[in-house]
This record gives C-alpha cells, structure tokens and sequence, in this order.
C-alpha cells in the first residue's frame, strides 16, 4: 500500500518536473550561440505522453489489485460456507451415530430381558452394569461384546440345545474330526449356518485345538494312493476336504478372537503348538512344487498353510519373505487382505504387486492396491491400460515356417480367433474392475463397452458365417440311391464318416462356471474384505486370465 501511494505522489509531481524543465530549456535557448533544433513543444508532447502512459498503466493495476481483493473476498466467503457445511454434516452424523448406539443398547437390554431361560453369571461385574456402561462404548465394542457375552452365555452353562445344529456340539465334545468332516459334507445345504454355529460348537470340545489339528489328517494324499491317477488338485472330494479343513481353521480362530488371553493359551497349549509346528514343517516343502499360473490365485494348499501359520500363532517359525511368495498364489481368496496383516506381511505387498504384475495378472495387483491403500505406488489406470495393451499383442512366436498355404491359413485364422477371445476378456474384466472400485471418472468406461460390442459382434458373425459354410452330407434314400440322382446314374452310398474326417467340426469354446464355493468364515480381523471381480476362468485358448475370488 505504501509502495501505491509513492508511485502516485512521484506522477502528481510530473507536472511541476515538467516545469521546472521548461524554464532552464528556456534559459539554455536564451544562452545558445547556434540555434537548436529540438522545439520545446516537442519534448514537452513527450514528457506529457510518457506521464499519460504511466497513469494509465497505474490505473490498471490498480483495478486489478482491487479484483484480486474480491476474489480472495469471495473465496473467503465460500471457505466459510463450506466449513459450515462440513460443521453441520459433522453434527448431523454424531447425531445420527448416538441415535444407532441407543438403538444398540436397548437391542441388547431386551435381548437380555427376552432370554429368561439362561442365567448369566459374570465374573466380575454383573449383567446390569455391563448393558447401563456399554453406552459408553463405541458401537462395534458393543456389537463384539456383547457376541462374546452371547458365546459363554451359551455355554457357560451347557445349554447346547439353542443350536440349529445339535449335532456339531456332539461331535466336538466326541472329539469325533472324521464325524465333524462327514457332518459337513452331508448338510452343505445349510453351510452358512453351520460356519456360523462351529465356533460355538468347539467351546465343548475337550481340546478344540487338537480337534482342528486332527481334521486336517488327509489333507495330503499320500504317494502312489491316488485314485484313476487324478492329481491332488483336480479330485473333486479332495478339494471339499481342504475347504472343510480351512474353514474348521478359519472357526477356530473366531472362537480365540472372542477370548481373553489366559483362555487361549489353554487351547491353544504348547503340545498343541508343538502338533502344528510338525504338521506346517510336513507341508511346506510340498508348497515349493506349486506353480504360480497353475495356482491362479486360488491355491488351497497355500491358503491352508498360511491359515495354520496364523491359526495357531506360530508364525515367528518362518521367514516372512518365505510367507510373502505364497500371497500371489491366495490373492484371489477373500480371506488374503486379513490373513497378510495378521501375520504382519503388509509391509511386503508392493513386492507382491510386482510379482503379480510382471506375471500379467494386473487385475489382481489393482485389488491388492486398493486392499492396501497403495495407490498411490501402483496407479489402478495405469496398471488396467497396461493389461489391456498386453491383451492385443500379438504373439512374436507366430511365423509361417515351411507349411502349406492352407496350414499357415489356418493357423492365422485360429490366432485370430484367440486374439479376440483374449481382448474380449480383458476388456470385461477391465470394466468389472473399474466398477467395482468406481473408477469411472478417470477411466471411462463407453470406449471399452463400445469395444466389447464390436468384438461380440464380430465373433457371433464368425461363428455364423463357420456354420454356413458347412458342408451338408445329402440324405440317402432307403433303396441306397442319394436324393437327386434318378434310375440310370451310379449308385452312390453314403459314409457317415465321409466328411467327418474331411470337414472336422470348429472346437466349442467352453466356459468352466467355477468351481463351488468354499466354505469360510470372516477371519480373525473385525475388519471385512471383498474384492470380487466376478469372472469365471476361461479355459478354451492357451491364454489363462484372472478368476474370480472364491468365497
């Protein structure tokens, strides 16, 4: 401002300079011997230019200084009005959010009113007292609390008959693994409420960590035992095995979250450590023989061990660098984000991504980012467009060597037809991916739909054109003569297998619906995870894309 008021004063003064100039000009001339000549008016037209040109440009400038102001005037105005709102929305959310936490409290004082038929006995502090204070809790230590409340209600006093499955609280108190297995596999029908009543269940048995540890017998097949020389991995009995033992895991360590310290190191003993500790040494080298595109993500057997590893705690047995291999043959498992951070492997993930990267499954490195908040390292955009521009290449193994004509053709044509197949799912899995993570401001999604329509289009006219181009065999009459050929022509017979050694029929594409899903319960976190593309794996062309998470 000071700086504003000196430039105005120095060009008010312009007039006076002007002046004074004059006279000693004037003076000059009266002294001069030869005449000048430079005229007076002219330097005086000059001066008063410059002086115009300065108040002009200083009037600019004021005016832009006094626009500026009302724009930070403004701004102010709309920052104010927008902390206001945020204010308000604040208020309105910690109102709403008391209002959910009263709503809670009296849910579980009537709860506790309506069960008349157990009686509660606490330790320390008696059931009033726990209802009047869980008001001052935030709402998910009264949701957790009062499910524990609810679990050694249960069973504090055996009252095993509020089961909608009596028979796993038998089982477990049995100790029966082969029973519990059986039981299982029989009512899979009802398999949500069976993980949900497991965890209960287990409070009965003498020792639920040895039980746990007992069902994962033949969890392996031992060598030379496998039947009609099916793999581990492909035998359909097999898999529901390893699904059950997981999930048995998975129960077990819902029934110790909702414990205190001193109840789990009765369950889960030092023997009962020792027992896994064997068992995880027997399985590991077996993992090493696993390979990561075969895995595709949905490895049981990895899946299994780490859930024994975090299970049990024994996870201070191992490397952690050896644990972060195993999370790229699991990342497409639900349960993957929870079981990393249990056994501290978070700090390991952008190497996973990495790994997942470079073996192109991109669509998995985007989940495990977000999973993680890593977003920032690997951009979700970036790695999409990155996987849709390997998805259109075009394979440099391709070449016509010393084949026919016809053969190169062919060979062309089938690559062809790979290559859209190949396109058409990634694109798919693209838009999935970007709608699952609401991506669609900085990626939208009308080019790829547009896309995915002309691919569909161009492969339903392929197929047609294939089956017009068929040949059709002629139908024989009954006398053996063909249809179209009177008496006195040859007698031609027909071979059914004519032109089927010709004119082989086009390979069926085949979609593989997936297999069923696996029977697991939220992990050992509070926290949930899902991150879902739901794809099914294709398996019609040599090119092996991303599942979907099984859950």
């Amino acid at each position: 401002m000071e700086d504003t008021e000196s430039v105005a004063t120095l060009l008010e003064s312009t007039t006076s300079k002007i002046q004074q100039l004059q006279k000693a000009f004037a003076e000059l001339e009266s002294q001069r011997a030869v005449t000048l000549n430079l005229k007076w008016k002219q330097i005086e037209e000059h001066f008063h230019g410059l002086e115009k040109s300065l108040k002009r440009r200083f009037t600019e400038l004021e005016d832009q200084e006094k626009e500026f102001e009302m724009k930070t005037v403004q701004a102010q105005k709309v920052l104010e009005k927008r902390r206001a709102a945020v204010i308000a929305k604040e208020d309105a959310s910690l109102v709403r959010l008391q209002d959910k936490r009263d709503a809670a409290v009296i849910a579980i004082s009537n709860a506790f009113k309506k069960n008349k038929n157990v009686h509660v006995e606490s330790e320390s502090v008696p059931v009033n007292s726990e209802v009047s204070s869980v008001g001052e809790k935030p709402l998910e230590e009264v949701a957790s609390g009062c499910e524990v409340i609810g679990m050694k209600t249960l069973f504090e006093n055996g009252d095993v008959k509020l089961l909608s499955n009596p028979q796993l609280a038998k089982l477990c108190e049995e100790m029966d693994a082969g029973g519990l297995h059986k039981y299982i596999s029989d009512n899979r029908k009802n398999l949500a409420s069976i993980k949900e009543e497991i965890p209960i269940a287990l409070k009965v048995a003498g020792d639920p960590g040895g039980l746990v540890l007992d069902s994962l017998n033949g969890f392996y097949i031992p060598e030379g035992s496998n039947l009609d020389g099916k793999k581990d991995s492909k035998d359909s009995n097999l898999l529901g095995l390893r699904r059950t033992c997981i999930m048995l895991m998975e129960c077990l360590s819902v029934l110790l979250a909702s414990l205190d310290a001193s109840t789990i190191s009765k369950i889960i003993s030092e023997d009962v450590k020792g027992r896994a500790k064997i068992i995880a040494q027997e399985w590991k080298p077996k993992l090493d023989d696993l390979d990561l595109d075969d895995s595709n993500g949905n490895s049981l057997e990895a899946h299994a061990f780490l859930q024994l590893v975090a299970t049990f705690g024994i996870d201070s047995d191992f490397v952690h660098e050896d644990l972060s291999k195993l999370i790229p043959m699991v990342c497409r498992r639900h349960q993957t984000a929870d079981l990393c951070r249990f056994l501290g492997l978070s700090d390991k993930m952008p190497d996973v991504i990495d790994v997942l990267v470079t073996n192109g499954r991109h669509i998995d490195a985007v989940n495990l980012a977000f999973a993680f908040e890593l977003t920032e390292q690997f951009s979700p955009i970036t790695l999409l467009k990155s996987y849709l521009a390997e998805a259109v290449k075009v394979p440099s193994t391709i070449k016509a060597g010393n084949s026919s004509p016809t053969a190169q053709v062919t060979r062309l044509t089938r690559t062809k037809s790979c290559l859209l197949e190949k396109e058409l799912f990634a694109l798919k899995a693209v838009t999935k991916c970007i709608e699952e993570h609401k991506l669609e401001t900085e990626y939208p999604l009308d080019p790829l739909q547009k896309r995915i329509l002309q691919l569909e289009k161009a492969k339903a006219d392929k197929k047609q054109a294939t089956e017009v181009a068929k040949p059709q065999s002629k139908r024989p009459r009954a006398n053996g003569i063909a249809t179209g050929y009177g008496p006195g022509h040859t007698t031609i017979t027909t071979d059914k297998n004519f032109y089927a050694a010709r004119y082989a029929p086009p390979t069926q594409y085949m979609y593989y619906p997936g297999p069923p899903e696996n029977h697991v319960h939220g992990f050992i976190a509070p926290t949930t995870y899902t991150m879902a593309p739901n794809h099914g794996p294709y398996f019609a062309t040599p090119f092996q894309y991303q599942a979907p998470y099984l859950h």
